[in-house]
């Protein structure tokens, strides 16, 4: 039988394989594999084969609307006229939309990123007999594991 279990790497992980080698389970049966982390920053802009759900496009088009509006009906009483004050207003409120959720997600995307910062970064997989399996499954819950798994070698079910 092999149990798994995700840890993140801390005092608990240590004090886990402690145990498990406590209860007569050999080293060479005990395997810890570490996950790398992602290195690259998320995309603010999405691909044709990625998207994540996040439009920059929404408040750029609302605040064009709104100020070549504004700029078209203010062109009546300026020298230029009503057509290029709305286009300019079109462009102005286009680029302030455009800034405005730019900033917004890149200061919402970092503050995502440091509250999801406890995540699995440790693979435990103890390869052990049948009758050792719920002891070994209490004794990984016990030290705080992320998700524990077990899967019978002889079936191949889980």
């Amino acid at each position: 039988m092999y149990v798994m279990a995700t840890f993140e790497h801390s005092i608990f992980l240590e004090l886990g394989i402690s145990a498990l080698e406590q209860l007569k389970v050999p080293k060479e049966n005990i395997l810890a594999v570490p996950l790398n982390k992602r290195t690259e920053k998320s995309k603010l802009f999405d691909t044709i084969h990625q998207s994540d759900g996040i439009s920059l496009f929404d408040l750029a088009a609302a605040l064009a609307t709104a100020f070549s509006v504004i700029g078209g009906s203010v062109g009546f009483h300026l020298e230029w006229g009503p057509i290029i004050w709305g286009i300019i207003g079109a462009i102005g409120g286009s680029v302030l939309g455009f800034l405005i959720d730019i900033l917004t997600t890149k200061v919402k995307h970092d503050r995502q990123r440091k509250v999801k910062e406890k995540t699995s970064e440790l693979i435990l997989i103890v390869h052990c007999d049948s009758d050792q399996v719920e002891k070994i499954e209490k004794i990984l819950w016990d030290n705080l594991a992320f998700g524990v798994a077990v899967l019978d070698n002889e079936n191949q079910s889980v």
